[in-house]
Formats: structure tokens, sequence, C-alpha cells
């Protein structure tokens, strides 16, 4: 799910001349969503603990969950910290979460139309809970989305995140870029979810019914890992990187040796040290686990995509996730999050088979053979025409409107 802007747009709002982009990231996004799909037709297919340390793997793919979560503390916080690094004004937020909801709204709530239209169980949701999911506040009120929409639980995380940056921003960097202050704020937010997992979940509602492990307080230590790498960014990119930035960036330079580090974490992460496989309920010290283990992984696995010079001589790993099938998957890999569980939901609706009882391998390729249709036919039709609507936020086109007529001779004219 990556639910940012492409890479090839600009992190930062600068001429195109001076512009960063990070096309790598791009299929980072492919490879996200890719891995939330294979997790949850590995649950459909009751593959989890039956495959030995393969099926273990399966589900904790989740960890592509932690990858759309860091990639967006890293682009989006880049902006902030960018400007303040130069001197500029901060992102104007009205302008910012207009572009934020022509990015996710417009295939969300095609999605959500689907679900509830097509899926037998939906069919007696009451208007409560229908509001409630448009809204992305259904883990607020209570345990979960409706079916077919489950996993839209992070999305919603996502957005949280979206509304808070502005004010993290204003927090950790203010007018100028001072880097203790915004490790300070990494600090406190790693802290924070820390803490969630530990207490503060059982702490604020007890016994109740909703999704408290969904919050977004649970996972600040996930978009705090994006928001690091993109400090160290920045600070490279103004000669300010300091022993850390370069030890960062020597790591950077060894894509293989990222992803083998972070191939290893997530074989721990198989093992009961991260809590139980299924649904079942992890301690505390299970889920903090997991959760810490994950934040490695995205943190791994984006470092290299952002932190690293590419060659002159492409090596493998830029070959594979420069290639233009990769990065078209990756532009796609939104409506691929959004469907693949609808679709999911609709053909054991329409075939013969039974959830926890069809095989992994068909299921996966038919669900991700019609999700990819179903994405490219999203991506065409909904999100690109959105997107085209960036320029034109309601509020600044208001003010130009204003000013012109401000400065405008008086005619004795209307304005209207």
């Amino acid at each position: 799910m990556s639910t940012v802007d492409r890479a090839p747009t600009p992190a930062v709002e600068t001429p195109p001349e001076t512009a960063t982009t990070f096309p790598h990231v791009d299929t980072l996004r492919a490879v996200g969503a890719l891995a939330v799909l294979t997790t949850h037709v590995g649950f459909w297919s009751a593959s989890y603990g039956t495959n030995g340390t393969v099926g273990a793997l399966l589900a904790r793919l989740d960890v592509g969950v932690a990858l759309f979560f860091t990639l967006s503390g890293f682009l989006l916080s880049r902006a902030w910290l960018s400007r303040a690094a130069d001197g500029r004004a901060a992102p104007r937020t009205g302008h910012y979460l207009w572009k934020r909801a022509l990015r996710i709204l417009p295939v969300y709530v095609v999605t959500v139309t689907l679900a509830l239209a097509l899926i037998d169980a939906n069919r007696g949701l009451g208007w409560g809970d229908r509001l409630a999911t448009y809204l992305m506040a259904s883990t607020l009120v209570d345990a979960t989305f409706p079916a077919g929409l489950t996993h839209m639980w992070s999305l919603a995380v996502e957005l949280h995140f979206y509304l808070l940056l502005p004010l993290l921003m204003l927090l950790g960097v203010g007018r100028t870029l001072r880097p203790a202050r915004v490790v300070a704020l990494l600090v406190v937010l790693t802290a924070l979810s820390t803490w969630w997992h530990l207490h503060g979940a059982a702490w604020a509602l007890g016994d109740s019914l909703v999704a408290t492990p969904q919050w977004l307080v649970g996972y600040l230590d996930w978009f705090a890992v994006g928001i690091g790498l993109a400090l160290a960014s920045v600070l490279h990119e103004h000669g300010r990187g300091g022993r850390v930035v370069a030890g960062l960036r020597s790591l950077a330079a060894q894509p293989g040796v990222c992803w083998l580090l972070a191939g290893s974490l997530m074989l721990v992460a198989t093992t009961p040290l991260a809590g139980p496989l299924v649904l079942d309920p992890p301690t505390d010290a299970e889920a903090l686990t997991k959760n810490l283990l994950f934040a490695a992984v995205g943190g791994l696995v984006v470092l290299p995509a952002v932190m690293r010079e590419v060659p002159p001589t492409p090596t493998t790993y830029d070959r594979v996730l420069l290639h233009p099938a990769a990065r078209h998957l990756g532009f796609t890999s939104y409506g691929l999050f959004c469907l693949h569980v609808p679709v999911l939901h609709l053909l054991t609706a329409t075939t013969a088979w039974e959830p926890f009882q069809v095989d992994f391998w068909p299921l996966w390729i038919a669900t991700l053979v019609v999700s990819l249709v179903a994405a490219e036919l999203a991506y065409r039709l909904v999100e690109r025409p959105a997107l085209r609507l960036k320029g034109r936020h309601p509020l600044a086109r208001r003010r130009e409107e204003s000013a012109a007529i401000a400065s405008a001779p008086s005619t004795g004219t209307s304005a209207r």
C-alpha cells in the first residue's frame, strides 16, 4: 500500500532542475503491496501453520505495511525537513492535505462502495457502520472493518498520520532545521509506540471491542524510521552529515547486505518471540518484538533506495528496481492493495474454492491476476484523473482570485 505520491514527483516542492527524486521507491511500493496480498492469500489458504518456515514467512509478510509506513514517513516529512534546511517556509497545510486526499480517497471510496455492494456479508450492515467505513473510523468505534475491507485498518492509520504530520513537523522542525530537535521527536514517537504496546492499549480501553492495536500510536515508530531516513538524506544533501549519516550511506551502498539483514530479521520474526502466526492474541512483549523487528526491516529495505548514489554502471539491484515494468507495478500498487481483499471474497463466492480449504498457488495466481487488472483500471480511470487536480486546491484558487480582484483597477462594475 503505499499511499504516497509516485517517486518521480518531487518529494519537495522545488523547481524541476533541483528536485530530488527516488525512483527505486516506486518498485518498493509494489513489493509492499505484493507482500500484503501474499500474506492474505496465505491466511485464506490456511498455509500459515502447515508449511514450516515458508508458512511462517507467509504469516509475516504483513511486514509490507511497515514498508508502506516507512516510505510515507520518509517522503512526506522530507518536504518539511528540506524546506527548513533551505530556510524556506514550510509546505502549506491545506495544499498538503488536498494532495493527500486526492491520493487516497478516490480509490478508497470506490473500493468501499464495491465491497459493500457486492459482498454478501455486508448486506445487513447498518448506516452507522457504513458511514464509519467511508470515514475510515471503523477501528475507532468497532473491532474491525466490514468484510472485504479488513485490511483498510492500515490505510486508516496512514490517514491519521497524514493529519498529524503538520503538527509533528511544527514541533520537531519549526522554521530552521535543528537535527537534535528532530531526533528528540523521533525518540518521543518511538517511546509512545513502545508504551502503547506494553501498557497503553490495555490501559486506554480495557476489554473494549474497539481495535486499539490498530491505532496510529502503535505504529509511530515505523513512521519515525522514515522520518529519520529523511533527516539523514537532507543533512547529506546540505553537506551537514556526520558519522551517523556517513555510516548509513556506507550501509546503503550495499543493498544486498541491507536485504540480507532484513531477511535475517524476518526469520527471527517467524519464531515465537514475535508471537503467534494466526489470530491468537500475542502477549504485550511479543507484540512489541514484532513491531520493532518490522521497523528495522522497513528501514533496511528503504535505506538503499533513498540514501545510495546510483552507480554509472547499474547493478542488479538497480536493473530490477528501475525496470519500467516494476516501476509501473509500483504506480498501480495502491489499487492492488485496496482491491485484492474484495477480489479474494468474490473469487471464493463465485468459484468452488472454499476459504481455508483451497490450495495456496491457484488462489494466489487468480487473486494476483484479477487484482492486477482491477488495479490497472483503478489507476487509469480513478487515480490519474484525481491526481490531475493536485494543483487546483479550492482555497488556493479563491486566494488567487481574491488577490487578483484586490489588485485590479476599479471599474465601477460588479466583481461578480
